[in-house]
């Protein structure tokens, strides 16, 4: 007895499913490879996206920068008109006044008060002429026009000329107390912008110190660099606004009603660090401030 079944049927039928199977892989590999493209072109459109997106935001915070500062610039540019004004006007009338005044003593007995009014004349132009030369140095700063003549000069020189220019401006009973064995040394530096600095820090002294109160300028010699020390007994900078002193048009709260610009500090400082030296302070309220100014010997 023998059994046949003809499994030719069930062969074809397994064929069939493979390839089938085949083709369905295939498809599938297909689509799965377009849904990759298809999710890496929607990353990489996501990426566009967000990086325009970035330079928008960076462009309008640009943008909202520029007007901040355009506004304030603005601001700025009213303020030191305004200041501008007050401080060429307020000794501007002085010295009116005091020629006005300083023409009516005639007689030889008049002469003291003459001398006093003659003496209020010099002390204002010198006030303007400081203030003068600090706005000629703003605008050299920003321009960045500034060209340092260095040479090599005498200390005393420098000294004698500040200390005589500050003994003009100086307040009933205020003196001025200063190293004066200095003759030998001689310094290779910017001698104008020396003078300039030094002369700041003598007019601050003054300006903020009262009557009767004295006003020492001490000088220290090392090896390579020399130390200007400024010391006076006047109002101080409260502790608030020490921090922002050498900024520019600053002027401290309880300064307000002093002539100034707020320049003249901000100046002293960037001259300073051109030419390799700088500036500190201490200070307290109604018990005076010190500034000390560090400068090489000879700038290299």
């Amino acid at each position: 007895m023998s059994l046949i079944i003809d499994i030719s049927v069930r062969k074809e039928a397994q064929r069939q499913i493979t390839e089938l199977n085949n083709e369905l892989e295939g498809k599938i590999k297909v689509r799965t490879k377009e849904l990759e493209e298809s999710i890496q072109k929607l990353q990489n459109a996501n990426k566009s996206l967000e990086l325009e997106i970035k330079r928008r935001k960076e462009a309008e915070n640009r943008i909202k920068t520029a007007l901040q500062k355009e506004k304030e610039l603005n601001e700025l540019k009213t303020k030191f008109l305004s200041l501008v004004s007050h401080e060429f006007k307020t000794p501007l009338s002085g010295i009116l006044t005091s020629v006005v005044l300083a023409g009516k003593y005639k007689l030889e007995e008049q002469q003291d008060k003459r001398e006093k009014h003659l003496n209020t004349i010099k002390s204002k132009v010198h006030y303007l002429d400081n203030i003068l030369n600090d706005f000629l140095s703003i605008e050299r700063l920003e321009s960045g026009k500034v060209n340092y003549k260095f040479t090599s000069f005498s200390l005393s020189k420098v000294v004698n000329e500040v200390v005589y220019n500050a003994n003009v401006t100086l307040k009933s009973g205020q003196n001025i107390e200063y190293t004066r064995d200095i003759d030998n040394i001689v310094l290779h530096q910017d001698e104008k912008i020396l003078e300039l600095v030094l002369s700041n820090l003598l007019s601050n002294a003054i300006k903020y110190s009262p009557e009767d109160t004295l006003i020492k300028f001490e000088i220290e010699v090392e090896a390579k660099k020399i130390r200007f020390i400024v010391t006076d007994e006047g109002m101080g900078i409260p502790a608030k606004d020490q921090k922002h002193i050498f900024e520019r048009y600053f002027r401290a709260e309880n300064a307000l009603l002093n002539q100034g610009t707020g320049i003249g500090l901000n100046i002293a400082k960037v001259h300073l660090e051109n030419l390799g030296g700088t500036i500190s302070f201490s200070s307290e309220e109604n018990s005076g401030t010190q500034f000390i100014v560090e400068l090489p010997i000879v700038k290299e």
